[in-house]
């Protein structure tokens, strides 16, 4: 009858609730189990795509054509090119010689090279390196009229609009006349600009004297002109020891400041993915992964059916749906990615003669890098979500949960002060300091002086006034106040969320007191930790301390009256701070409630009879006082 009143007035039956606590609990464990197998999928997945020889790769190359100095002069290599002089220089000198390597360092003949050059005599030349510029045209902006009897001629810097179409020069070969971009081609964004596929292009030969005679041709015809605006030196490798490609593009921007502003791009790919065993290992991870993919991908679907809008209030389900979006697009591009490799790598190995353009493969391969390690980021921020069976990640969470409004308002405040400063060291210092050339250059300058990177002596050379009072009052703003209001909110915040928890108004962890008691059972098992005690030695151990009390000459009445009170106190603890129903409101019975009022009056007895204990002591010691 009592259970039956109970559901009537809306409780939950105590087996009831046991049994559906232990049914989430180990539905989580579960869940968790299972991501953590998808977990070390992913990352088997993705690392078996980096191979530490791309970094050696690509650092050997790097050194080898942008580190080597022009014969005579040792101060000029390509990172260091400032003039038209240099550039040919660069090209006749270092870029030559990296080009073309035919002999031993014996001046035997190498291998059956069958014209194909052989850098550091491992990495085979694919095809011919290619030569591409892009130009604007004269009178694409105006000069002013009061200098036009000095200059008549005026090339804007480079945009899609004001690019030269027309041929120049010779007009006879290629490099003289305007080639159509291709629509395929991914455009570069460079430091002053960004520049479409097309252009005025050559190739070199097979021959080294045959493409210095070309150089020297060029620079006697002016080949670079005033409208030149960018150079592309595109070539590509392929090492057959550790299988990776090598794709490699030189890059010579040529500003309407004047000068010339060098940058370069280094690609080690690996296109030729299944070849060993472990990339086969990689191909069976690939599969798991979208199995995962399709399991997860159901179990949101049912989740989303079944909780309808409320499913979207919860930011974890928020990053669910990003982590699969993020997995989708992966698997899309990797699809992509194969499907190109699959159409082009052979055409691309064939033609030894012409240019081979790997640089479209690597860009979108270098786009699947990158989209994987987003995707392996959230996977792992995701950990977070199970982080309710330990008592300090929970705290962690709870600290931040709390104080995200305040963080929000601080955010506010510190932007405004921060993008002032940043406007203010841009128009201050932008024209002499190259940290605040820009206005994203002066926000990510401004991050590295609170990190304590900072450049005190470009900033003061650039104005004497106003550069120590940025700096001081950036300093004390930003560093000592902001950032200290920053962390008083984090440590007032955790200081409330511990006091909370030292109460008893905290999640449960039952899931943590099951994963540890599964752990203590294995070592029992093991015979690695001696078992808990049973209720028989716990029994026994009761016996004992009646037996005890007795013979210390407390009557029958006080023992039996000290075990009720601890049955009761028992029973109680159990029902009312156990922290299964810690979360759920139970209705009280008739019976329950007379228990505790008689665990009640049972209390009330005892301090009365410790009051009159402590009333006959005072007594005694006021009789001892003079």
């Amino acid at each position: 009858m009592a259970e039956a009143s109970r559901w009537h007035r809306g409780g939950t039956p105590k087996h009831n609730l046991h049994y559906s606590k232990e049914v989430e609990i180990r539905t989580t464990l579960q869940e968790l189990a299972l991501y953590f197998i998808f977990l070390i999928n992913l990352c088997i997945l993705t690392f078996g795509m980096v191979n530490p020889h791309m970094y050696y790769l690509n650092k050997v190359m790097s050194s080898l054509f942008l580190d080597t100095s022009v014969p005579g002069d040792e101060r000029t290599n390509f990172k260091s090119i400032r003039s038209i002089t240099d550039f040919w220089k660069f090209m006749e000198g270092p870029l030559l010689e990296g080009l073309y390597w035919d002999e031993w360092y014996t001046n035997k003949t190498l291998y059956d090279l069958k014209n194909t050059s052989r850098i550091y005599y491992e990495n085979i030349l694919l095809g011919v390196p290619r030569v591409r510029q892009l130009k604007v045209r004269n009178n694409t902006c105006k000069v002013y009229s009061s200098l036009q009897s000095l200059m008549n001629e005026c090339y804007d810097r480079y945009t899609s609009k004001n690019e030269d179409l027309a041929d120049f020069g010779l007009k006879v070969e290629t490099e003289w006349k305007y080639a159509t971009p291709d629509s395929t081609s991914p455009w570069h964004w460079g430091f002053v600009g960004v520049y479409r596929n097309g252009g005025f292009i050559f190739t070199l030969s097979k021959s080294k004297s045959e493409t210095k005679n070309k150089f020297i041709n060029l620079q006697l015809n002016s080949w670079i002109t005033r409208g030149t605006r960018v150079i592309f030196i595109d070539f590509s490798l392929y090492n057959a020891n550790v299988n990776l490609f090598c794709i490699i593009r030189l890059v010579a921007e040529f500003p309407a400041t004047g000068g010339i502003i060098t940058s370069w791009q280094f690609y080690s790919v690996k296109l030729l993915r299944y070849v060993s065993y472990y990339d086969y290992i990689i191909a069976s991870c690939e599969i798991t992964f979208c199995i995962f993919l399709i399991v997860f991908t159901t179990q949101e679907a049912q989740k989303v059916r079944e909780f309808k809008s409320a499913y979207f209030k919860s930011v974890w389900n928020w990053l669910e749906l990003l982590l699969l979006v993020l997995c989708f697009v992966t698997v899309s591009f990797n699809i992509y990615c194969n499907i190109q490799i699959f159409l082009l790598l052979g055409d691309l190995l064939k033609n030894t003669e012409k240019y081979s353009d790997f640089y479209f493969l690597a860009y979108w391969h270098t786009y699947y890098n990158n989209i994987i390690a987003v995707t392996i980021f959230f996977a792992w921020i995701k950990i977070f979500k199970f982080i309710s069976f330990n008592k300090t990640m929970s705290q962690l969470s709870s600290t931040l949960s709390c104080c995200i409004k305040d963080i929000v308002g601080f955010a506010i405040m510190f932007f405004i002060i921060f993008f002032a400063y940043a406007q203010l060291g841009f128009l201050v210092f932008g024209s002499q300091v190259d940290d605040f050339s820009t206005f994203q250059n002066a926000i990510f300058t401004q991050f590295r002086i609170v990190l304590g990177d900072f450049n005190f002596a470009g900033i003061q050379q650039a104005n004497r006034i106003l550069g120590p009072i940025y700096f001081i009052t950036f300093i004390f703003f930003v560093f000592f106040v902001l950032l200290n209001m920053f962390l008083a909110i984090i440590n007032d915040t955790y200081s409330e969320v511990k006091a909370d928890y030292s109460i008893g108004r905290r999640p449960d962890f039952e899931l943590g007191k099951m994963i540890k008691k599964s752990y203590n059972n294995a070592l029992e098992k093991l015979r690695l930790k001696k078992p808990e005690e049973g209720e028989d030695e716990k029994s026994a151990k009761s016996g004992d301390l009646v037996e005890r009390a007795r013979r210390e000459g407390f009557d029958e009445n006080e023992i039996q009256s000290a075990k009720q009170m601890k049955k009761w106190k028992e029973r109680l603890e159990k029902k009312y701070y156990s922290a299964e129903i810690q979360d759920d409101y139970q209705p009280v019975t008739q019976q329950e409630f007379r228990e505790l009022f008689l665990y009640a009056v049972e209390l009330e007895k005892e301090l009365h009879y410790v009051s009159l204990k402590l009333n006959r002591v005072m007594r005694k010691i006021s009789t001892l006082q003079p």
